[in-house]
């Protein structure tokens, strides 16, 4: 199966952060991005959650992603957010609730081939007992 999408990836970069370091932080969790600097933001895009998908395998929140994914779900893609802070050590922490103070990292992922529930199998696949029920992944 052959995924194509577009992920845009949002980062505010306040006065107190140097915007290299919020670079890496989304890098970490999703190193294929290429940025554009925007005034007190950065603004990415990528062609590829693999290397997110093997934190969520690795972290085992794949129950956690898949439900923040449909919430954020329509005919068109998902989006979710992320908290930056976790994102500089290359951990994912869905950010819900009140923003953080610096800034939640804004993901939106427009699904091109094949659908967007196929897709998010594919990153975060459905579990029992916190098992991945497709092993071939």
């Amino acid at each position: 199966m052959i995924y194509r999408i577009d992920a845009r990836v949002v980062a505010p970069v306040t006065d107190t952060e140097v915007t290299d370091r919020v670079e890496d932080a989304v890098r970490n969790l999703f190193p294929d991005v290429e940025f554009d600097h925007v005034e007190g933001e950065l603004v990415g895009e990528t062609h590829s959650l693999e290397r997110f998908s093997e934190r969520l395998h690795d972290q085992e929140i794949l129950d956690t992603a898949r439900r923040e994914f449909f919430k954020g779900a329509d005919d068109d893609g998902f989006r979710f957010s992320l908290k930056k802070q976790a994102a500089f050590k290359s951990v994912i922490n869905f950010a819900v609730g009140n923003p953080d103070e610096l800034g939640d990292i804004e993901v939106a992922v427009t699904v091109h081939d094949p659908d967007v529930e196929a897709y998010i199998d594919y990153v975060a696949p459905p579990t029992e007992d916190g098992t991945p029920i497709d092993a071939d992944r």
